[in-house]
């Protein structure tokens, strides 16, 4: 965020409740100091009690200095407002776990993604930026590979598609990124997506 030059941020969006997903959430401090207000973060109910176990520190006593959080539990279901932003969440399959995409207007975010229910898919559908997972080439039991992933932006159709969450086993990306079809790209730190 630093690189970036976040300076506000309206509310945490968490997908799931694995570490890779949530333990940035120590780093919310400035933000609590900057607007003297806890950071709203949205959560399945699981994941919500997953967070408040491990960052138990941070809601049991009101020390000075300790991120500020205060949870708030979504479903499926039912769209929200964060900001001036409305967010449909998206049902999707991280292996046999149930974990939460998000459509924000023309851009939908499913990451850790390795199916997704023909019902949730209507929520996809007339997506213009699709920004969702490929893990490597081969075949994994939680998250898309690269060929199912590719499948998978055939059935949507989206104008752009980047693919992140990609392990060391994908290849680089001056090798990978001219075999992928137009409209697909390999994400990267930094990227800012404008539409």
């Amino acid at each position: 965020m630093l690189r970036a030059g976040v300076r506000h941020i309206d509310g945490i969006l968490l997908t799931h409740e694995h570490n890779d997903h949530v333990i940035g959430l120590d780093d919310i401090r400035p933000f609590n100091f900057s607007t003297g207000r806890p950071m709203t973060v949205y959560a399945l109910p699981r994941v919500a009690e997953q967070v408040r176990k491990r960052f138990e520190y941070v809601f049991g006593h009101p020390i000075p200095g300790l991120p500020r959080i205060e949870l708030i539990t979504i479903d499926k279901d039912t769209p929200l407002v964060i900001g001036s932003v409305r967010v449909q969440p998206i049902e999707v399959m991280h292996g046999w776990l149930p974990i939460l995409g998000f459509r924000f207007g023309e851009i939908t975010y499913l990451t850790d993604m390795k199916s997704v229910s023909d019902l949730e898919k209507e929520k996809i559908k007339g997506t213009q930026i699709l920004i969702t997972s490929a893990l490597h080439h081969k075949d994994h039991p939680t998250h898309m590979n690269l060929e199912e992933a590719l499948a998978f932006v055939s059935e949507i159709k989206p104008r752009q598609t980047w693919f992140i969450h990609s392990s060391h086993r994908m290849g680089l990306a001056r090798e990978v990124g001219p075999k992928l079809p137009p409209g697909v790209s390999l994400g990267f730190d930094g990227l800012e997506i404008e539409i």
